[in-house]
């Protein structure tokens, strides 16, 4: 009898032994380390690192849009989701007031290529260009991104933290 109960107790330890770190989730200031697929309501991908290196990024640090985070702090590591993040979660709405139309003769002439981002002087914002005819240049400071919900795919790799190195 004895003997089935050391054999139990072993198998028991060997199974909890492979279940430490099971189910533990990220905390602030953890590194992740995710591959993931952004979406448009439409099914039209965005982004993608699927087939590149894993995207790492620091939980807590806003090196994120919040919504994606959230998605990411309910995973464990192998784990993968859906999760579709509304405007607000994400880049906001779109704001009409980001946009305006300044004088071509003003402009910078290597500047004036549609899709050209670059910062304002003065200002702390990435700014495209949208529209340039003969006389005007239209600039737009919302992420190309904003007033979108987005939805992505997420599988969180693996989580650097809790005193690993």
């Amino acid at each position: 009898m004895n003997y089935l109960a050391g054999i139990v107790m072993v198998a028991a330890l060997v199974l909890a032994a492979g279940c430490v770190g099971a189910g533990t989730k990220p905390t602030a200031g953890d590194n992740v380390s995710v591959k993931y697929t952004g979406t448009f309501e439409n099914g039209t991908i965005f982004d993608s690192n699927v087939g590149k290196e894993a995207f790492t990024f620091t939980i807590g640090e806003q090196q994120v849009i919040p919504g994606f985070e959230k998605a990411v702090l309910g995973l464990s590591e192998g784990e993968s989701v859906t999760v579709t993040v509304p405007v607000e979660e994400a880049y906001g709405e779109y704001n009409p007031a980001l946009v305006s139309t300044v004088n071509r003769s003003e402009f910078p002439d290597e500047l004036a290529v549609v899709g050209t981002p670059f910062m304002m002087p003065g200002q702390n914002a990435i700014f495209r260009v949208t529209a340039v005819n003969e006389t005007t240049v239209t600039i737009d400071g919302n992420h190309p991104l904003a007033g979108e919900n987005l939805t992505f795919s997420i599988t969180l790799l693996s989580i650097q933290g809790h005193g690993d190195a």
